[in-house]
């Protein structure tokens, strides 16, 4: 994941008490095969959820979210498949932020299949100043895990 320009930072230090009930939570979705703090948990900079990859098509070996929650209410969710590309490793992607962004709302999307520059408002998360009842950090996850949900519908179509 990269790290977000000086104007562009999350609000406050990593939260790792919210990050370890989302990475116990989400546990119990069938697409969450395994949860870890990444490095480790003596030092974390993200939770990582594997995704149970045999639930995807041959194109892609594997698939998880990168989840930073920060203790000001902001947030990153990148998901990330890989798959193997003539002997390379080829990479689907995009990201959920909510975090302060001079030229995009505070909570964004920036869409597949790189998740770069691109932004666009994002569908969940609240808005600029609001503590909207599907903000909550489970919410958040679980929506993202439903979005993925409807993406596997629709590759094996």
């Amino acid at each position: 994941m990269t790290d977000h320009p000086e104007d562009e930072r999350p609000s406050g230090p990593l939260d790792t008490t919210t990050l370890e009930v989302l990475g116990c939570r989400a546990g119990s979705h069938p697409l969450v095969c395994e949860w870890r703090f990444q490095p480790d948990s003596v030092s974390p900079r993200h939770l990582e959820l594997r995704l149970d990859a045999t639930q995807y098509p041959s194109t892609v070996t594997s698939a998880r979210l990168d989840v930073r929650w920060f203790e000001g209410g902001d947030y990153s969710v990148h998901y990330l498949e890989q798959g193997p590309s003539t002997g390379e490793l080829e990479s689907w992607q995009c990201r959920w932020d909510r975090h302060p962004r001079p030229e995009a709302p505070r909570a964004h999307f920036h869409p597949p299949p790189d998740g770069g520059a691109g932004v666009e408002p994002s569908p969940i998360g609240g808005d600029e100043g609001e503590w909207a009842e599907d903000y909550h950090s489970l919410n958040v996850l679980f929506a993202v895990l439903d979005w993925i949900d409807d993406r596997l519908r629709d590759v094996h179509r």
